[in-house]
């Protein structure tokens, strides 16, 4: 979940599933828009999605499923969980696409580094 009004710099690029440019701000967001274009059960991606009436925020990804239900994933950094705006504004995204009976979201993190 992010700001609609971000001034980071973004990586813009055409996606199979998707009508319009993909924008991705951080290595997660990249990734993971690979890995939705690659999935057989995902029709189309948007990406960054507004949410209306929630004070100019955006979800990561809104998918439609071959099933046609939606499923909707939020893209955070492992450091970042732990910090209360982000545990507030993942409950926002959370509580927005239920009460629109969306009852697939998920928070998609990196990979941990196991070269130990």
């Amino acid at each position: 979940m992010r700001s609609k009004h971000i001034k980071d710099r973004c990586i813009k690029r055409w996606l199979k599933k998707s009508d319009d440019i993909v924008r991705t701000y951080d290595k997660v967001q990249t990734v993971y828009a690979d890995v939705l274009d690659r999935d057989e059960n995902v029709v189309s991606v948007r990406c960054n999605v507004p949410l209306e009436g929630e004070d100019d925020f955006t979800s990561d990804f809104v998918c439609l499923k071959k099933d046609g239900t939606l499923m909707v994933r939020e893209c955070i950094y492992r450091k970042k969980l732990g910090l209360p705006r982000t545990s507030k504004l993942l409950d926002i995204s959370r509580s927005y696409w239920m009460k629109r009976g969306v009852d697939d979201w998920a928070i998609v993190v990196e990979m941990e580094d196991n070269d130990e």
